[in-house]
């Protein structure tokens, strides 16, 4: 979410009312209630709101909406890419793929955080937008509120099966940073395994426009899915084999959970999932690998360093 006058809608406390508000906001992302604009626009940063941790902190959490559907744009840290107080650098994206990328930055704050406020500032395409981290009880979530902006609770929202879902568990094979050449191929080691909530699904076939642009919330596949993508770094990073998209793309046709017919592969034995990785420039790159169930996610962030 993001606070007034940024384009999304605020949450409400109740499940059955985030639903709703995510229902408005699900129609402003599908493609078939807007226009498609392929590159050119900028980025906005999004606070989706907090949750509660067992010791009685808080994670402040955050995501993005690149209005493109294809440009994904690099912003390094530092005054067009800020959260504050406390930064500028508090683990946020520096490379925005297209579309809404939800739930990616927790930020952990005490107890007695009370009425302050982290404040993420993103300047893209000459424009700034800001979204505004609050303890506010309209943007309090929990696993179920997370499933059905996901999509896991299907097009009308709360299927039974996300009750009780745990995230993912994830093991990334090697170490955390690793030093690799320009053009050398790496592999990537990752274990994945899940406790079969939800249980899989496909996507529907497409639908009518008309039925697409009235869908209740996001609906998506689930069953256990892997996926590496860039999360900082300006380089093209070519992954083999093609990665299922991590990004809320609906466009027909797409490797992506949340296009009509899609259907998420067999997960591979033994949970291992083998990938390899290209850098086609030096620099400093941050690879964050996702598992996700199509309502919750793990993640861990492994860094390359990049030499000719």
């Amino acid at each position: 979410m993001v606070k007034a006058g940024m384009g999304l809608s605020r949450p409400l406390a109740l499940a059955c009312a985030v639903l709703a508000v995510v229902a408005v906001v699900s129609v402003r992302f599908s493609p078939a209630s807007a226009q498609v604009v392929l590159t050119g626009q900028n980025v906005v940063p999004a606070y989706e709101g907090w949750e509660l941790n067992p010791d009685g902190s808080f994670n402040l959490v955050f995501g993005y909406f690149n209005r493109n559907w294809e440009e994904e744009l690099d912003v390094p840290i530092g005054s067009n890419n800020n959260i504050e107080p406390g930064g500028p650098d508090q683990g946020q994206p520096t490379h925005f793929l297209p579309r809404r990328n939800r739930f990616l930055v927790r930020i952990r704050v005490p107890k007695d955080f009370d009425k302050k406020e982290l404040v993420w500032t993103l300047s893209t395409q000459g424009k700034t937008e800001r979204a505004y981290g609050t303890l506010k009880p309209d943007y309090f979530i929990d696993d179920i509120v997370i499933q059905n902006n996901n999509g896991a609770g299907g097009a009308g929202g709360g299927r039974p099966d996300t009750i009780g879902n745990k995230a993912p568990l994830l093991k990334v094979e090697g170490d955390m940073t690793r030093h690799v050449s320009v053009g050398q191929p790496v592999a990537l080691t990752a274990f994945a395994s899940d406790d079969d909530k939800p249980r899989r699904r496909p996507m529907p076939p497409p639908l009518s426009p008309l039925n697409r642009s009235n869908r209740g919330t996001p609906d998506s596949a689930t069953g256990l899915r892997l996926s590496w993508f860039v999360y900082r770094g300006a380089g093209k990073v070519t992954f083999d084999p093609l990665q299922i998209e991590v990004w809320e793309d609906y466009r027909e046709g797409a490797n992506s959970p949340w296009s009509a017919g899609f259907a998420t592969p067999p997960v591979p034995p033994e949970g291992k999932w083998l990938n390899r990785v290209t850098f086609s420039e030096p620099g400093t790159y941050v690879l964050r690998c996702l598992a996700h169930d199509g309502g919750l996610m793990t993640s861990e962030d492994i860094t390359f360093v990049v030499n000719r």
